[in-house]
């Protein structure tokens, strides 16, 4: 990227109504589309991007974000002219922790005062999507704005909850939701933030002065009379995972071919943490379709219309329809799975019956026998 621009991955408060599947884990860990991470989108378009300075603001249950990211080596990110640096809360008190981000931005300020790069670029873990941040900095110089948020118009959020915003025929806002009330807008934020470093570090010591310790609350949806805040409106794919519905619904539109080819060859490639497996095995007795298959499963029965991760075994007989079984999974023989979530190393035992709907998916937690 030709601009300066410094990359920032917030995890401080992000919502999550994903149930079970954030019990010990944050929700940009969460699996998703049978190979990658939540956090393996953002953190691959900035560094398609261009962007080689990413600082990922961890918050709680983060030990799942530490193995994954690593030294940010499958990223291209463990270089001399690049680095990933992952920040957790500066202290363990509980009630330090529970502060906005504007708070933990202040306790690591040092990461921002030491870097000559001119913008950052603040972004979210949830919004599943491939972006090239080139044109929006652009953009962003072009109108000589404060803030540019990044939104869609007329998204299908599938469940998920995303903050509306209204904008003028200029492009800039007029109005943004405090949070997730009930303001009739087609324009969702897709909660991606460009800005001068400058003036975040003067948003941060400014709000904290006054009691205020929130980004979007308070630095911008108070002052978004008194700044340039303009909206920039992404045109590809992008789905909001943070409820338990939207993780499903998500999950299965991928199985439609055009739009994994939106999310994954429209722009760069979606990086993840590398695995060594032997290919998917599938036996005589196997029948698969419409299914993502990952690489180190072994399938004896039938998949219809599923997402299968790592080393899931589906014995003999065993039938799975419309369901997500995540790493090492395994299906008992003559068994039916159907419409269900099954986190990591749940075991199906012979001759079981478990059925959700598309609505109301099933759902087992990590390690569970059934």
């Amino acid at each position: 990227m030709k601009h300066q621009v410094m990359g920032v991955i917030n995890l401080i408060h992000e919502t999550d109504d994903m149930e079970r599947l954030t019990q010990n884990r944050c929700l940009a860990t969460v699996p998703f589309g049978a190979r990658y991470r939540l956090i393996d989108f953002i953190l691959s378009s900035m560094v398609n991007s261009g962007i080689n300075k990413v600082a990922v603001f961890a918050h709680t249950k983060y030990r799942s974000l530490m193995d994954h990211v690593g030294s940010g080596d499958h990223w291209d990110l463990n270089n001399r002219q690049s680095g990933l640096f992952l920040l957790p809360p500066a202290t363990d008190d509980i009630q330090e922790v529970s502060r906005g981000d504007l708070y933990h931005f202040y306790q690591h300020r040092d990461y921002f005062n030491r870097s000559t790069l001119e913008y950052v670029v603040i972004a979210r873990s949830h919004m599943v999507c491939n972006i090239d941040f080139e044109p929006i900095i652009e953009a962003h110089k072009a109108r000589e704005a404060d803030i540019t948020v990044v939104c869609k118009q007329d998204a299908d959020l599938m469940g998920g909850k995303a903050r509306k915003m209204r904008m003028d025929a200029d492009g800039r806002i007029t109005a943004m939701q405090d949070h997730y009330g009930r303001m009739h807008s087609s324009v969702s934020s897709m909660e991606m933030y460009v800005m001068r470093k400058d003036l975040l570090m003067e948003l941060v010591e400014t709000s904290l002065a006054q009691g205020q310790d929130h980004l979007v609350r308070h630095a911008i949806f108070s002052r978004i009379d008194k700044l340039r805040v303009y909206g920039y409106l992404h045109e590809g794919y992008l789905a909001v995972v943070n409820t338990l519905s939207s993780f499903y619904q998500s999950n299965m539109s991928l199985l439609r071919p055009e739009v994994w080819r939106e999310l994954f060859f429209q722009q760069g490639t979606v990086f993840t943490k590398g695995k060594d497996e032997p290919p998917a095995r599938y036996l005589c007795t196997s029948k698969v379709s419409n299914s993502l298959i990952a690489n180190g499963c072994r399938i004896e029965g039938t998949v219809e219309n599923s997402i299968l991760f790592r080393g899931v075994h589906i014995r003999k007989g065993a039938v799975v329809r419309n369901s997500i079984i995540m790493q090492n999974g395994d299906i008992g023989e003559n068994s039916l799975v159907q419409h269900c979530i099954l986190d990591k190393d749940v075991r199906v035992q012979y001759d079981r019956d478990i059925r959700g709907s598309f609505d109301n998916p099933f759902l087992a937690g990590k390690r569970k026998i059934i």
